[in-house]
């Protein structure tokens, strides 16, 4: 650990805190999406559906263009940020966290939405007539017992912010100790003659946390799995 020098010790913490940051934010919205998927049926259900997944089948730089667009400095509402709230995300952290949250919502959503469906309605039901409002069933009833998928939604989301890149890079830059997180560090190095030891410290280190994530999301799976099947 020693051997990581402080440009590379800046990079994990800032990817670290990115990650956090966008899970963090994200979390919300997806659950209330997720909700709403799993519990109703409406005009346009389809079409939601297909946007909430479409950053995993386009290419990351894509998105990162179209975040540029929308919330760039000159972009859509990321003008009106800027002007009236003297909000900036591009080329800021801040906007590095927006493109992994982005990226990350559909492994966020999903995991959360299969959670939901597998909870038996007639206890939300029950929760009813007993005089529960249905706030009252959704945070007492519906969101401890979607806990598990929430958990695992939050892990692969974390996982898949901390090593975003693509649109990060297109919306954000490489700008050192600002917005060069792990994976532009990494891309930073293989440019950088004698950078191979260095861009393989860091790779271990994704690779690591990674491997984490992805066992404690298995984990919490599994726990979904038995309270669906009871076994």
């Amino acid at each position: 650990m020693s051997d990581f020098t402080p440009t590379e010790w800046t990079a994990i913490l800032l990817s670290l805190r990115i990650a956090v940051v966008a899970t963090l934010f994200a979390t919300p919205l997806a659950i209330a999406l997720a909700w709403l998927l799993a519990r109703y049926d409406f005009w346009g259900k389809a079409l939601l559906d297909a946007v909430i997944y479409l950053p995993l089948v386009l290419p990351p730089v894509v998105t990162g263009y179209l975040l540029l667009l929308t919330f760039g400095r000159r972009g859509l509402i990321g003008e009106w940020l800027a002007d009236h709230l003297g909000i900036v995300f591009s080329f800021r952290w801040t906007g590095a966290a927006l493109a992994c949250g982005v990226m990350s919502f559909p492994l966020l959503v999903r995991p959360i939405r299969l959670s939901i469906d597998a909870i038996d309605r007639r206890l939300e039901q029950a929760a009813q007539t007993l005089g529960a409002a249905p706030w009252q069933v959704f945070l007492t009833v519906t969101l401890p017992l979607a806990l598990p998928g929430i958990l695992a939604g939050m892990v692969l989301g974390f996982a898949k912010a901390l090593g975003e890149f693509g649109a990060t890079i297109t919306f954000v830059s490489n700008i050192p100790g600002e917005t060069q997180t792990i994976s532009a560090a990494i891309y930073s190095l293989t440019q950088t003659p004698a950078g191979d030891v260095a861009a393989m410290r860091l790779v271990l280190v994704s690779i690591g946390i990674a491997v984490v994530a992805l066992v404690l999301s298995e984990v919490f799976a599994r726990r979904v799995n038995k309270r669906v099947h009871g076994q």
